[in-house]
């Protein structure tokens, strides 16, 4: 028999609930009942504090607690934050055998951990400049290097706005290994704190990424996808992109009803392999 309490609620439902405000940013919205939930068994995971140019972000790393010098993933936020799928992300990371860290590349325009709509962070997102999140990102990868990780086999993965600071981190970054670009977006409107998308930066890519798209994103049209795919061809980049049928938009966010277990879990798997194929 399923018990309610007095609001209404089953158990199950007000702990996923309740969950909302412990560790998912309020603007993603409820949460599904079966979001998933990495233990931290054998891993050291936590919150940490990165120097970057004079001051210091947060961030959250996981990584095994026996392993010497794994090698590192930095992971890149999607557009509700650091909050709790992005933690768990780096727990399921750390299990695989990496350290894997995500900066706070936010921090300096505002929290947006507690705000309820997506119209509160469509500012700050505008306001964070590319050069910014290039910097922080290398200071996450030194810092990661003195946390004992293997700094010369780095890798990164981002969702959504972290998809397409994958592309523009496999630009900026040399000696990095492979990128993963979860439904990053690949064509939009420039400007001067964000001038460039992933079509522009194609021939200038230094390591290979894998892009994971859903044919059913309703934000990033599957022209601009082939449009990428023929800059990769023309430019003879190892890179590569694969499309999964009846996907949307945030299909590995598991905490979302855009959820599509199949997908995320086919993506998380090709994810490993790319990194391993690449030496990371």
């Amino acid at each position: 028999m399923t018990v309610r309490d007095p609001s209404g609620l089953t158990r199950r439902e007000f702990l996923v609930t309740g969950a909302a405000v412990a560790g998912y940013t309020l603007a993603a919205g409820p949460l599904r009942a079966d979001v998933i939930s990495t233990p931290a068994t054998g891993l050291v995971a936590g919150a940490i504090s990165i120097p970057v140019a004079g001051r210091e972000i947060p961030g959250y790393r996981a990584k095994p607690a026996s392993a010497a010098k794994p090698p590192v993933v930095l992971v890149v936020q999607e557009v509700f934050g650091v909050h709790e799928y992005i933690r768990d992300v780096c727990r399921r990371l750390a299990q695989a055998g990496y350290l894997a860290v995500a900066p706070d590349l936010y921090v300096r325009q505002g929290d947006v951990s507690r705000m309820t709509s997506f119209e509160e962070i469509r500012p700050i997102v505008a306001s964070v400049p590319d050069a910014q999140v290039m910097s922080d990102l290398d200071a996450t990868a030194g810092w990661a290097a003195t946390d004992g990780g293997d700094g010369d086999r780095l890798a990164i993965t981002g969702f959504c706005w972290g998809g397409r600071i994958v592309w523009l981190y496999a630009a900026h970054r040399p000696k990095l290994r492979a990128g993963v670009a979860w439904y990053g977006r690949l064509a939009g409107d420039k400007s001067e704190l964000q001038p460039k998308f992933p079509l522009d930066v194609v021939d200038l890519l230094r390591a290979p990424v894998l892009g994971l798209y859903g044919a059913e994103d309703a934000g990033i049209p599957l022209d601009t996808v082939e449009r990428m795919r023929a800059a990769i061809a023309a430019t003879n980049n190892k890179s590569r992109i694969d499309v999964f049928d009846a996907a949307p938009h945030g299909f590995h966010a598991d905490y979302r009803p855009s959820y599509r277990e199949a997908a995320a879990r086919e993506g998380w798997t090709r994810m490993l392999a790319w990194f391993k194929a690449n030496g990371v």
